[in-house]
């Protein structure tokens, strides 16, 4: 009979394999710094949530109404306020252990291979579209300062203004981690609060044009149904920051006496006070001058002062730079991950320059391939955003936390679910209704 041989942790062997886990852990984007303060915390939320999705809820008002607008509106900013407290609570619920990665949370609550399989493809599919999103977005507000300031210039197509704002990011990529992107991140939180400040107080500037039509925006019973299925996707992906919290939460020290979600609640009550000052205000005023008039983009219904509607997209393009690599840090760290950990590639800067520039190259093409704004917002927003947002965490806090059935937290649980579950089912209907309407006479890389 053979006696299996217990490895010790002061075996070479076992020493080997602990010293190289280390080196790769401090190689990957996001376990290889831990000193960020709490506004580091406040400002990356801000950035990670208030993106270009702020600037369409006045037309996501325009298609629900005022009464199922506000209700939808508020409820969503309540929701996803306690299912990101939830996360941030799990990141250190296992005694000794940092959950640093959504996936990880997943796999804790589901097991080894299900948690990956149940997770990984919606937040991959929510990070890699919120980065194509923001590639349409910034070609498109880079478009719009220069068809404002060069009126009697050249026409100059959508596709080299999206490969203009891509060219950035094939720079900016290469920044290692999340603390390296601090400074980037900051500008694009200042950024996202003064467009949306210039969009609420320019639309009140420029008042009531006559009489204005609050009523549904369709004029069709297909339309207005198809119309509230949209909005309701535009809304959810406005509420995206859930996708990289734990992540966020990662670069923040943390100690058994001080623990991490300390610092990290501060920055999120201070990010969510943020995003209420951007998102109510732009929305319901917004709607409030336009009515149905609005446009998918708030700031092209807003056509003068030339120069201060210019500066608010150069606002824009500099947000959604922050944001694409936000948003990008995770899907860098998840490749670099398999490549050197799966398929033992050595961790060289020629591997993340290969791999950060093939990734920025993809979203840049299907950016191009398919630059369709606001139905974009509304497919991505029900699909990918409402079960990693509104009630995935729900789902790992029965799991994990296990409260007493017809408590007071397990029925609040249950509500996000069913209510995160109809928006996930309803809404992406409605975007893809929107990218079809909009494909009809659209041409290839026109």
């Amino acid at each position: 009979m053979v006696v299996p041989v217990e490895l010790k942790p002061t075996d070479p062997v076992v020493d080997e394999h602990l010293k190289r886990q280390k080196e790769i852990d401090d190689w990957l984007p996001i376990t290889s710094s831990r000193n960020a303060k709490w506004w580091y915390a406040a400002f990356h939320n801000v950035t990670a949530m208030v993106g270009a999705g702020v600037l369409s809820l006045p037309y996501a008002m325009a298609n629900l109404g005022w009464g199922p607008g506000v209700v939808i509106m508020v409820l969503s900013w309540i929701i996803t306020w306690y299912t990101l407290w939830q996360m941030v609570e799990m990141h250190e619920m296992i005694p000794g252990k940092r959950i640093d990665r959504y996936h990880e949370l997943g796999q804790e609550a589901f097991g080894e291979k299900l948690g990956l399989y149940i997770v990984v493809p919606q937040q991959v599919i929510v990070e890699v579209g919120v980065d194509i999103v923001y590639m349409v977005t910034g070609g498109k507000s880079l478009q719009k300062i220069h068809n404002l300031l060069c009126k009697n210039g050249t026409k100059i197509k959508t596709t080299y203004f999206i490969m203009i704002f891509a060219s950035v990011h094939f720079v900016l990529a290469h920044l290692p981690n999340f603390n390296s992107i601090s400074t980037v991140s900051f500008v694009a939180a200042v950024m996202s609060l003064s467009y949306s400040t210039i969009a609420w107080v320019a639309s009140v500037n420029k008042g009531k044009n006559g009489v204005v039509d609050y009523g549904y925006k369709a004029t069709t019973p297909k339309g207005t149904i198809f119309g509230f299925l949209t909005a309701l996707g535009d809304v959810a992906f406005a509420y995206a920051g859930h996708n990289v919290v734990l992540e966020i939460q990662a670069t923040i020290p943390s100690t058994p006496e001080k623990p991490s979600k300390g610092p990290m609640w501060k920055g999120v009550i201070v990010a969510y006070l943020v995003v209420g000052l951007c998102y109510f205000p732009v929305a319901f005023l917004g709607y409030y001058i336009f009515g149905n008039n609005v446009e998918d983009n708030i700031l092209i219904s807003l056509e003068k002062p030339t120069w201060l509607i210019a500066m608010a997209n150069g606002f824009v393009v500099l947000h959604v730079i922050g944001s694409y690599q936000l948003y990008a840090m995770p899907v860098f760290d998840m490749l670099e991950t398999v490549l050197v950990k799966k398929m033992n590639f050595k961790p060289t800067r020629t591997l993340r320059f290969i791999t950060r520039n093939t990734y920025v190259a993809f979203t840049m093409f299907v950016a191009i391939t398919f630059p369709f704004f606001g139905g974009l917002l509304g497919f991505f927003g029900g699909f990918a955003f409402a079960p990693t947002t509104y009630f995935l965490p729900c789902v790992i806090w029965l799991r994990i936390v296990k409260p007493r059935k017809f408590s007071l937290s397990w029925i609040i649980n249950w509500i996000c679910i069913i209510l995160g579950l109809l928006l996930m089912i309803l809404s992406p209907i409605g975007g893809l209704w929107s990218i079809i309407q909009n494909a009809k006479n659209y041409r290839f890389y026109s």
